[in-house]
């Protein structure tokens, strides 16, 4: 919807903006939908942002319910579900991402769901309406500790199961293990190193038991938090190309490879890693709105036959939750991760304050940065923490995009004053111990 709505804005009146939607919402907020769940947000039409009666007054011509089922590339068509196929003399492709779903025992069972769109939400919440007795969620990334916060916010009984040997492998061990514990803290039942094997279910196939390699859980409700792959069959039947995850390999200007009339942005697609030069898939509504709009500003130029502004640079993986109080944040690259990429890695971490440690409510939070032992580039940072400490990885995610140095993180002038933060800022506290490790090395 923001490249069609960019597109609108730039074109003539007589040109035809057709937005093909199998589902019945648009333009809404799927990372709030654990929010929604645990009854933080009060509807599902809380998290919309534009319904489609609001982008049809814009000018755009959306349907719900249809379902494109081939892309013909030599033809220019699209084929709908039940409709007569459409022709296009540009396409965008925008299908997001879906769950992971393993190939395991079970696994399509009755009470087992992913999360990704509004109607999964929905479908969660029944069945959390109907009471039930033992709730597994099955992974232990963003989705599956904000599904479980969610679950046992209304008081359910709740086990996470992690293949991991601690939670949150996105993070390193030291930092999950302190998630771990403020999720025991909280009653979820956390069973980490524990690799699921399949799925019982009863005679009404309903699944009744989670089967592990370490004995079987009850469930009667199980939720997958394993992440998400491109949802790109239609373009890989189309012949069109496919990297990481299945995503589509796309330019900086957002055009399908090899095909000057198809363009694609958001999760389905594949985007540069800015720190390792590799193509990866990270399926995030920030990256999701920024492509879209640089795709409709190329789009609606090469129509207009008007130069181009936007390019999407890539990125370099910053991301941020919580799990109750804890916040959650990272950005770059981990110490395994440095290591594959070629590069050296120093690790350091501290222990310090979300602000000066003499003022009223202080909270603790750690901070861990990966640099590089030659160049002594900041790669990567981690934080967890109390309130106000997860959003001081934005400082370290804009110096992975400068490309900064830990000692030139040291002497950044950020904003100090003991209701807000420590004469040193945390995250420059961390390069520092970096600085100290890369000497000592």
């Amino acid at each position: 919807m923001t490249v069609a709505a960019g597109v609108r804005r730039r074109l003539g009146k007589d040109d035809e903006v057709v937005v093909l939607e199998r589902g019945t919402w648009t333009s809404y907020s799927a990372c709030g939908i654990p929010y929604w769940v645990a009854g933080d947000v009060d509807s599902a039409d809380a998290l919309v942002a534009r319904t489609p009666q609001e982008h049809r007054a814009n000018g755009i011509d959306v349907r719900l319910g249809a379902e494109a089922v081939a892309i013909d590339p030599e033809a220019r068509t699209v084929s709908v579900k039940d409709g007569d196929p459409i022709g296009y003399d540009h396409l965008v492709i925008a299908t997001g991402a879906e769950p992971v779903r393993p190939d395991l025992p079970g696994i399509h069972g009755d009470g087992i769901h992913g999360v990704q769109s509004l109607d999964d939400g929905q479908v969660i919440l029944d069945e959390l309406e109907r009471g039930p007795q033992h709730v597994v969620v099955v992974g232990s990334g963003y989705i599956g500790l904000e599904m479980a916060e969610a679950c046992v916010a209304r008081g359910f009984d709740t086990t996470v199961v992690e293949r991991s040997s601690t939670v949150m492998p996105i993070i390193e061990a030291q930092l999950g293990d302190q998630v771990a514990e403020a999720m025991k803290a909280r009653g979820i039942h956390l069973r980490t190193g524990v690799a699921v094997e399949g799925f019982t279910l009863d005679a009404r196939g309903r699944v009744v038991a989670v089967e592990t390699d370490e004995g079987t859980l009850p469930a009667d409700l199980v939720i997958l938090g394993l992440g998400v792959t491109a949802r790109s069959s239609l373009a890989r039947d189309a012949g069109l190309p496919l990297g990481a995850k299945g995503g589509i390999v796309v330019d900086d200007r957002q055009r399908v490879r090899g095909f000057s009339d198809i363009w694609a942005a958001g999760d389905c697609v594949v985007t540069h890693d800015r720190i390792t030069g590799d193509l990866i898939h990270l399926p995030l509504g920030t990256h999701a709105n920024k492509q879209g709009m640089v795709a409709a500003d190329n789009l609606a130029a090469e129509l207009l036959g008007q130069e181009p502004r936007l390019t999407f640079p890539g990125v370099v993986q910053t991301a941020i939750t919580k799990f109750c109080s804890l916040e959650i944040s990272r950005t770059g690259l981990g110490d395994k991760a440095a290591r594959e990429a070629g590069f050296d890695p120093v690790v350091a971490s501290i222990e310090t304050s979300n602000f000066a440690g003499y003022m009223p409510g202080a909270g603790t939070m750690t901070v861990l940065v990966v640099a590089d032992r030659d160049s002594r580039r900041l790669l990567g940072a981690q934080i967890v923490g109390a309130e106000d400490a997860a959003l001081r990885i934005d400082v370290a995610a804009t110096a992975l995009v400068a490309g900064m140095t830990v000692d030139e993180v040291v002497m950044l002038d950020l904003a100090y004053a003991p209701p807000f933060a420590s004469v040193w800022s945390p995250v420059q506290v961390a390069a520092r111990a970096a600085v100290k490790a890369l000497a000592g090395s």
